[in-house]
């Protein structure tokens, strides 16, 4: 028993001497780090991983209310940044699971942000309003990717489109695209919303008003029905063509 016991305290003061801030308790024989010991702490940033490929991005709902709680900005939208560099292009999607929404509301202006944690990427959409409708008067996007290659140095992305009209519907209604929408932010940055829906300002119970396509929408419906009709009168044509020929053929014979 008694060598049991040497064992165990030569064990302890074996430890003592090999690991620096360790403090031996005598009242009752425990081992406890000492308060000047500090356990190595990792600091994490997240940043986004770019990618070679596309993919299509998660489409994610974003809402921001005023200072009453009431809904004043609602955004449905995938999220794509696409990067040039080293002549070759990169891209990163916006994961909603991740974002951090921030922004404010006033009478005539509003500001919806979406940012990834450690500020990794962010995308900042500026409203104003402007007699009975609504438009993205500003578009901030930034992005801090992991570098591209083993001796790249870490680079941030950004650009700003500016005094620019994005996206405008009336008061009380919503601006829908299912087309794409890509965004020239920088030489090196681009966005591409798709699909995209947004309201802002007015949200009774915070759902989208009435509709309003954009242009590139609208055009991919109506040129089928146009390139539709032309075909039709052409086809018509032909047959009465056909018809007057046949006719006229038919009456150039008299009976013998």
């Amino acid at each position: 028993m008694m060598l049991m016991a040497n064992t165990g305290g030569w064990s302890l003061y074996f430890l003592v001497a090999v690991i620096p801030g360790v403090l031996l308790q005598t009242d009752n024989s425990s081992i406890q780090p000492s308060p000047n010991f500090e356990l190595p702490s990792e600091t994490h940033i997240d940043q986004p991983v770019l990618h070679h490929s596309e993919s299509v991005p998660p489409i994610g709902t974003y809402m921001l209310k005023n200072h009453v709680g009431k809904p004043c900005i609602k955004a449905t939208m995938g999220a794509e940044y696409i990067v040039t560099e080293k002549k070759m292009t990169w891209y990163f999607n916006l994961d909603p699971s991740r974002v951090r929404i921030d922004g404010n509301c006033s009478k005539e202006a509003a500001v919806l942000s979406l940012t990834l944690p450690d500020r990794a990427a962010n995308l900042q959409f500026n409203f104003r309003k402007e007699n009975s409708f609504f438009s993205v008067t500003e578009l901030t996007a930034q992005i801090s990717p992991l570098p591209v290659c083993q001796r790249c140095a870490n680079k941030t992305y950004s650009g700003l489109l500016a005094d620019d009209k994005l996206f405008t519907a009336a008061i009380g209604q919503s601006f829908r695209c299912k087309s794409e929408n890509l965004l020239e932010m920088s030489s090196e940055l681009k966005i591409k919303l798709v699909p995209l829906q947004m309201q802002a300002f007015t949200l009774p119970e915070g759902r989208y008003g009435e509709e309003v396509e954009c242009w590139v929408d609208i055009n991919k419906q109506v040129i089928p029905v146009i390139v539709g009709a032309i075909v039709v009168g052409l086809i018509l044509i032909a047959v009465l063509t056909f018809l007057v020929i046949k006719d006229r053929r038919r009456g150039g014979y008299d009976r013998l």
